[in-house]
């Protein structure tokens, strides 16, 4: 299996290679130069393993001989060895035919946890074999930097810098990634939002001197291991409904595109889905482009779902290099244009493509309030506000009613107990495993949006 830059113009890698890269040279993001084909064959066997078993199948194919089938296997089991459910993403019914794919089980009640615990163990093996060292930096809107701080906290050959807007996270998401008080994890709060975060890690990722320098590398949805690992729950949750005999349609809070991608990798591999439903907050960027095929940012708004406070989103790339049929020189085009006037515009063919595979749904604040409270009185469920976008936008764009809605279940209400409190009367607790959280002593560091004084920051620092 090699990986190709969606830019066109980076050297194919191997799979080590291209995780332990993240970002390709040109800019671009790695993705498969093919996708392996699951039969329904296949899929049917995957019927009553276990997630990690299951979990090793559909990922085995990417890995090459990046890592052999002993080794491979025992890090996926370790990965998911401290979940607090033995499902590790159990569906929950909600409705007569909807379904929510609870995400939230992990150690950081998000479901960053499900490719981040596994790629922490990946890059250690991959990185001690070789005697290596590494610097990750990654940007988070919230679940991402606390997810890659504790997949990576302790770890001998890994320093971890995490990039988060000051003030635009939730305090359960702030203190996850300022309270690990181990030396190799670093939570930066920037002045500025998630699209400064983002822009920031990227720009070090096109600073070759700084990047060659401290050996940098990205855990974030711009890795193609973490799209890898999210692909694993599509599969298990569609058998479990009745896959391959039936399809099942799906509904994803998104902000950086890369969850619902990962839906899009796995329809691709021949998981009967039948529509892919992106749901935003009124940061809606991904929503426009997929009604109007008008992809421009605005400014960057705060809601009660500040994980998906987002308007470039990263992902988006990766798709856009199938619907431009892998043409890299138009995706730089593209990609450019966003860049230099605030957005393009898709060509007619590739809208028509982009509708093919997505439908969409936008959720205000008043919206997730609302879908929140009717959850809890309908359901007795009490969910997270971002899961509240998805369920909103699953009923406003409802299909066949015979087939199974599952809406992707990102956080536990607890990381947003303010907004749920507010919404339905209900203050979500923390599980006991995170009891203490408000007391623990927190570790912070204060950044301007400076490329180069965060440059600085990270080369003090690092032990790469």
């Amino acid at each position: 299996m090699r990986y190709v830059s969606t830019r066109g113009r980076a050297p194919a890698l191997d799979f080590e290679g291209a995780m332990l890269s993240g970002l390709a040279r040109d800019g671009g993001l790695y993705v498969p130069e093919r996708l392996p084909a699951s039969t329904p064959r296949d899929l049917a066997a995957l019927a009553g393993l276990t997630y990690e078993e299951a979990a090793f199948r559909v990922m085995r194919p990417f890995v090459g001989d990046a890592f052999d089938d002993d080794a491979f296997r025992g890090l996926v089991e370790a990965a998911y060895a401290d979940f607090g459910h033995a499902a590790r993403a159990p569906l929950v019914q909600v409705g007569e035919n909807d379904w929510i794919l609870e995400l939230h089980h992990g150690p950081t009640l998000a479901f960053k946890d499900f490719a981040m615990q596994l790629i922490g163990r990946l890059f250690e093996a991959a990185l001690s074999r070789a005697g290596r060292r590494a610097t990750i930096v990654g940007a988070t809107s919230g679940d991402t930097g606390s997810a890659a701080i504790e997949a990576f906290r302790g770890n001998a050959a890994v320093d971890v810098f995490v990039l988060y807007p000051q003030g635009r996270v939730s305090e359960v998401q702030r203190r996850q990634m300022t309270t690990p008080p181990e030396d190799n994890v670093h939570a930066v709060a920037v002045e500025g939002d998630f699209d400064d975060c983002q822009a920031l890690v990227k720009a070090m990722f096109n600073d070759f001197e700084f990047r060659d320098a401290v050996n940098l590398a990205a855990v974030n949805s711009i890795n193609w291991a973490r799209v890898l690992a999210q692909t694993v729950y599509y599969f298990t949750s569609a058998v479990a409904l009745g896959a391959p005999y039936r399809s099942i349609s799906y509904c994803v809070p998104t902000g950086n595109f890369g969850d619902v991608y990962a839906g899009y990798v796995a329809r691709r591999m021949g998981l009967p889905i039948e529509r892919l439903v992106v749901a935003t907050n009124r940061n809606d960027i991904l929503h426009r482009t997929i009604q109007s095929g008008d992809h421009r940012r605005a400014g960057v708004a705060p809601t009660t779902s500040p994980s998906m406070d987002i308007q470039v989103s990263s992902n988006f790339e990766r798709l856009l290099f199938d619907l431009a049929d892998r043409d890299g020189g138009r995706v730089d085009d593209l990609m450019r244009e966003l860049r230099e006037a605030g957005g393009f515009r898709l060509s007619n063919a590739m809208h028509a493509r982009l509708r093919e595979d997505f439908d969409s749904g936008m959720a205000t604040d008043d919206d997730v309030a609302a879908t929140i409270a009717a959850m809890l009185d309908v359901a007795g469920q009490v969910i997270d506000p971002h899961t509240a976008c998805g369920v909103k936008a699953a009923s406003d764009a409802r299909g066949d009613p015979a087939t199974p809605m599952v809406v992707l279940g990102t956080a536990h209400a607890a990381k947003f107990p303010d907004a749920v409190e507010a919404a339905c009367g209900v203050r979500p607790a923390l599980p006991e495993r995170l009891a203490d959280l408000y007391q623990r002593a927190e570790r912070v560091l204060q950044a301007p949006n400076d490329l180069a004084e965060i440059e600085t920051i990270i080369k003090e620092r690092t032990r790469a």
